[in-house]
């Protein structure tokens, strides 16, 4: 770990990642991370997060997820965010869907995982795909509500 947090606190510093801690009532649960920023004529990243398995199923990640595009596409002024998942973590792709990802495409033999590369789906979302925020679009359809 702190080799990690090292790594993460340098690429943040220089302004490359925003590495996030997910919380619920107070408790960490998880990690959110925008990485590979990229300004100029781009304004892009990537996100990615994982959550505990106490909170699986809670809508957790979502939030998480959705409140870090708020930010990318707000203060950080991203222009397009992207996410990759495997294709059989049915649980990521219904967290990625839900906020308002679209499938790009396939990568193939893409990250390394377990000693073996493996295919990534490849989403993404720009800016102009979000009316508003996307953690207000969320609540206003009904599948999260903040307490």
């Amino acid at each position: 770990w702190p080799g990690m947090y090292r790594s993460l606190r340098a690429e943040a510093r220089k302004g490359h990642m925003l590495p996030m801690a997910i919380e619920l009532d107070g408790q960490f649960c998880g990690q959110l991370t925008v990485g590979n920023i990229v300004r100029g004529a781009l304004r892009s990243a990537w996100i990615g997060y994982w959550v505990s398995k106490d909170v699986n199923g809670m809508g957790v990640a979502t939030a998480a997820v959705a409140l870090g595009l708020d930010h990318c596409f707000g203060p950080v002024g991203l222009h397009r965010v992207e996410a990759t998942v495997r294709p059989e973590n049915a649980a990521s792709r219904a967290v990625l869907s839900n906020v308002g990802f679209r499938e790009e495409g396939l990568l193939r033999r893409y990250l390394d995982v377990h000693g073996a590369f493996r295919d990534h789906l490849l989403v993404a979302m720009t800016v102009e795909e979000v009316p508003g925020s996307v953690s207000d679009r969320l609540v206003r359809s009904g599948r999260a509500s903040w307490a």
